[in-house]
């Protein structure tokens, strides 16, 4: 790769996927706490198969809350996606809730108490990557795919593609050279369907949705454009494929084109470093590349359970900084305290703003109104532009 000439490839899903199902109801718990009290802790899996969803899991807040409001709430995602399909629907589906009280163990560890900050909720590592390919600093196989499965999904809850299923995956390999994304080398996209259409049908239904999502002349070569390739897909979501919560954490991230530290997002409250630090060191990395300090930023945060410092912040530019590494390392730690609880604040993370997250990627978004997706503002860009 020396010269910079190769391809690479993300893939995406759709929010009708089993396991992005599962985060979005994981998510909608998350939410349905944090509007009951900001500073509720939840930690709370689903999984789902044919008719049927199990939420499982610890969480501390309003006690108000009960079983029937997570049932409820689990119902109520899966009709907003669509789903009333005889092998999985939003009213027919036994749900089944194992929630309960959180650990005291990792209350303890957690909580601020004396003159003791509040901790990290685990330990772990969290990456955070920006880069120039995109208007949203982020790498162009992965935002695209996105936004391709994003297009097919508002057309189906338009009306506009009735023969449309919820499940669907892309795939797409783009060409690089010297660096820079310049075409796609294929496209990859497999959309569950209603019986009467043919592989031929929903091929053509697909396409002009691709070629409006992808730059002009970006379009591969009609061999290289795959859609349904096994030919059908009628069957599709969790009658065809049980779900679980967290199992598409290179989906939510950055398509394989940066680290992952290996924890998945939905289903935490923002105590959670896993999800809060993952989303500050995106924050800071693409405010780096908005400062034009870089042409790509990868930033890595480290924490331990209970201790509210990170243990370790690493920067990596991959040749491109404009300034040095270690010395950009130590600024970032100026301008943001990386605390739990300074990244709460900071990103105003304590509120119902993460259902919206479970699909199309939490990266490469637009800041909503409310607080949505607040770790993508490059409010910092001009800070740290002006500290070199």
């Amino acid at each position: 790769m020396l010269d910079g000439n190769y391809k690479f490839t993300s893939e995406s899903v759709s929010e009708g996927h089993p396991d992005k199902i599962c985060d979005r109801i994981s998510d909608s718990i998350v939410d349905t706490y944090l509007t009951g009290d900001p500073d509720s802790r939840v930690a709370v899996e689903t999984m789902c198969t044919t008719n049927r969803i199990v939420l499982a899991g610890e969480v501390r807040g309003p006690v108000s809350i009960t079983h029937d409001d997570l049932e409820a709430s689990a119902r109520a995602c899966v009709k907003d996606i669509g789903y009333e399909q005889e092998g999985f629907h939003w009213e027919k589906s036994d749900v089944s809730v194992y929630v309960h009280s959180q650990s005291k163990d990792i209350a303890q560890g957690v909580d601020a108490s004396g003159n003791k900050d509040e901790g990290a909720g685990d330990q772990g590592i969290m990456f955070g990557y920006a880069c120039r390919e995109t208007s949203a600093l982020m790498p162009a196989p992965i935002f695209y795919s996105h936004a391709i499965l994003e297009a097919l999904a508002k057309a189906r809850h338009s009306g506009g593609e009735p023969g449309l299923g919820p499940d669907s995956k892309s795939q797409l390999t783009l060409q690089y050279e010297k660096g820079k994304p310049i075409r796609a080398a294929s496209v990859v996209v497999s959309t569950q369907h209603a019986v009467e259409l043919d592989q031929d049908a929903v091929r053509e239904i697909v396409r002009p949705y691709v070629l409006k999502v992808l730059p002009d002349g970006w379009m591969c070569d009609e061999e290289e454009f795959y859609v349904n390739p096994t030919g059908r897909f009628v069957i599709g979501g969790p009658d065809g494929d049980a779900g679980l919560t967290g199992r598409k954490i290179i989906v939510d991230t950055y398509g394989g084109a940066a680290p992952h530290g290996g924890g998945a997002f939905s289903g935490k409250d923002p105590s959670k470093v896993d999800r809060s630090a993952a989303y500050a060191a995106r924050y800071l990395a693409k405010n780096v590349v908005a400062a034009e300090l870089a042409e790509r930023c990868t930033i890595q945060l480290s924490y331990a359970i209970g201790i509210s410092k990170p243990l370790s912040v690493y920067v990596d530019c991959a040749g491109t900084a404009q300034v040095s590494e270690n010395e950009l390392a130590g600024m970032l730690q100026d301008v943001m305290d990386l605390s739990p609880r300074g990244i709460r604040e900071k990103l105003k993370l304590n509120r119902p703003i993460y259902a919206r997250t479970a699909a199309y990627g939490h990266f490469g978004r637009t800041p909503d109104p409310d607080g949505g997706f607040s770790w993508e503002q490059t409010d910092l860009a001009d800070k740290l532009k002006n500290m070199f």
